[in-house]
C-alpha cells in the first residue's frame, strides 16, 4: 500500500483544514486507515482511524467533536476534516494503514509522508 498525504497548511485558531490521503497498491478492504501527528519533541500520537470496510470511526479524546475522518471507496482516499483548530493541534500529520485497529503507531505497517499543520494563536 502506498499512501500520499496532502492538505496541510497554516491556519488561525478556530479555523479549519482538510487533510487527504490517497491510497494505491493493495486493496484496502480489510485495512484500517489512521491519522497520526507528531509535534516537535513529542512522540507520534494517534488522532483518528476508520475501518475501510465498515466505516467505523475512532478518535482521540482531544479531537472528538472537532475532527471527522471519512473515506471515499471510489477514490481510494481518506479525509480528515479538522474544525475549531487549536494551537495544540500544530504538528506534522501522517496517514497510515494497518490490518487491524490500533492506536499505536508501531502497529501500522504503511505510512504516507507527513504534512505540516500549523495553527497560530
Amino acid at each position: 500500500v502506498q499512501l500520499q498525504a496532502s492538505g496541510g497548511g497554516l491556519v488561525q485558531a478556530g479555523g479549519s483544514l482538510r487533510l487527504s490521503c490517497a491510497a494505491s497498491g493493495r486493496t484496502l478492504s480489510s485495512h484500517v486507515m489512521g491519522w497520526f501527528r507528531q509535534a516537535p519533541g513529542k512522540e507520534r500520537e494517534f488522532v483518528a482511524a476508520i475501518r475501510w470496510g465498515y466505516g467505523l470511526t475512532y478518535y482521540q479524546d482531544s479531537v472528538k467533536g472537532r475532527f471527522t475522518i471519512s473515506r471515499d471507496k471510489a477514490k481510494n482516499t481518506v479525509t480528515l476534516q479538522m474544525n475549531s483548530l487549536k494551537p495544540d493541534d500544530t504538528a506534522v500529520y501522517y496517514c497510515a494503514a494497518a490490518t487491524s485497529y490500533s492506536t499505536r503507531a508501531g502497529d501500522y505497517g504503511y505510512w504516507g509522508q507527513g504534512t505540516q499543520v500549523t495553527v497560530s494563536s
